[in-house]
């Protein structure tokens, strides 16, 4: 039986503490060291510019991080399924229409969910 706090052991703890640090460090010499030969194996040809070092390529995915906000966290964006800030607007949205106006808005935004989706 999985449980959850108190009931795992001690040793599911140590393990954890030693696992994770470790696979955070993979994960970074991993992506750094892809970034690095993508960046000296396709740019220097392409573009005529320098290769980088294994740190440089640690600073520009620190970089994309600051700049994009990437490496997973939320998957997929959620436009159509109501989340995210723009559901705060529905209930006041939703306050000030009457039945029919309600349906039809609803109607023409499931369609436009349903649409975007077939196009992903």
């Amino acid at each position: 039986m999985r449980c959850y706090g108190k009931e795992r052991g001690r040793n599911f703890w140590i393990k954890r503490a030693i696992f994770i640090p470790i696979a955070v460090a993979a994960g970074i010499f991993i992506f750094g060291s892809v970034v690095m030969l993508l960046w000296n194996g396709l740019l220097p040809a392409i573009l005529g510019v320098k290769t980088i070092s294994f740190w440089q390529a640690i600073g520009i995915l620190v970089l994309s991080k600051i700049l994009f906000g990437g490496f997973g966290g939320r998957h997929g964006h959620h436009k159509c399924h109501g989340h995210g800030p723009q559901h705060h607007w529905h209930g006041r949205w939703m306050d000030h229409l009457t039945p029919e106006q309600r349906e039809m808005m609803k109607s023409e935004w499931q369609g436009r969910c349903k649409s975007s989706e077939k196009k992903e």
